[in-house]
């Protein structure tokens, strides 16, 4: 049976830490899903990251964000302002995560901000949200091997800082991917 990729909303929060940024991208470009993100996100996690981190120069946050936007042209969602109005959630500020998914159908919300996304709401836009945990942890039940040669891949993209298989993984772990990882540890060789 053939995979069928599912389409996913990446939010600000997933995007934040280098290493998932690093491993959600990296699991687009593989079309094990199909990503999707707007300039708000990209704004939203950037200046999160610049403001609690001032030593990553801008310049690098940006260039980050131009690398995935040309890697993935397809991920830029546009035109979805006009659903913001017609979501309600929590926190109105969340509105264009929700909107941007109308607009790309997409399935689901990868977001840590749970809370902020009631499941009834989702449910009437065909959504759901998901951890990353859980979401990297459901492609690894479904495509075990495609994900794992993912994985080894975001690891390969570390080529400056050299990271091991086992640096990687507690790099993971510490940005809560902890269903994820006991999943993976066993495949340390592959990666």
């Amino acid at each position: 049976m053939a995979y069928e990729p599912v389409i996913a909303v990446y939010d600000a929060c997933a995007l934040y830490p280098f290493h998932l940024r690093n491993l959600l991208v990296q699991c687009a470009v593989d079309r094990l899903v199909e990503a999707r993100w707007t300039d708000e996100i990209h704004d939203e996690w950037i200046r999160s990251l610049s403001t609690n981190d001032p030593a990553i120069p801008i310049a690098h946050l940006h260039a980050a964000r131009d690398l995935m936007n040309a890697v993935l042209p397809a991920a830029m969602v546009t035109g979805y302002q006009t659903w913001i109005p017609t979501v309600t959630l929590p926190d109105p500020d969340d509105r264009h995560v929700v909107a941007a998914g109308i607009t790309a159908g997409a399935s689901v919300i990868v977001t840590w901000n749970v809370r902020d996304f009631p499941a009834a709401e989702l449910r009437k836009r065909g959504l759901q949200k998901q951890t990353p945990d859980d979401f990297l942890t459901r492609l690894y039940d479904r495509i075990p091997d495609l994900t794992i040669e993912a994985v080894a891949k975001a690891r390969r993209n570390l080529r400056r800082s050299r990271t091991s298989a086992e640096e990687f993984i507690q790099a993971l772990q510490r940005q809560k991917l902890v269903r994820f990882t006991t999943k993976i540890g066993p495949h340390l060789a592959e990666l």
